[in-house]
């Protein structure tokens, strides 16, 4: 069995904090390598936001997650030492801390194995919108 390599990176405008789905780009890079079965790898290249699995069904579920990190990782400006490039800075550290900026799903049939109701997502912690780096590995035949 021979296994292929590929690697593409995605940059995705952010707008500020929020949660931005990013599935469909993931799912074209996966059709366009022709893997059937494999394992995609995504990696985040940035630590104030994070990448995440979640539901993609109904969008109370991302507004009750911004909501509790909201009130777990609070910016009030008074808590972090590192401020320096402003209150939700380190706030955003935090957070991406927490979840994670790394993702693996198996390729299955020529496709993303995600579970029905599930979603990629890119979760910006900072207030002002940013680019953001996303390297798509694909291994596999």
């Amino acid at each position: 069995m021979i296994v292929t390599h590929t690697q593409n990176l995605l940059k995705i405008g952010t707008r500020g904090k929020s949660l931005y789905d990013i599935t469909r780009q993931v799912e074209a890079i996966v059709a366009q390598s022709n893997t059937k079965v494999g394992l995609c790898t995504l990696f985040l290249r940035h630590s104030s936001a994070s990448l995440i699995i979640q539901e993609n069904a109904d969008p109370d579920v991302l507004a009750d997650l911004e909501t509790f990190f909201a009130k777990l990782v609070p910016e009030n400006g008074r808590d972090y030492r590192h401020s320096n490039e402003g209150a939700d800075d380190m706030p955003a550290h935090i957070r991406t801390a927490l979840t994670k900026t790394s993702e693996n799903i198996p390729i299955a049939n020529g496709r993303l194995a995600l579970g029905t109701w599930q979603g990629i997502y890119i979760w910006e912690h900072r207030s002002l919108g940013r680019t953001r780096e996303v390297l798509v590995h694909i291994s596999g035949n």
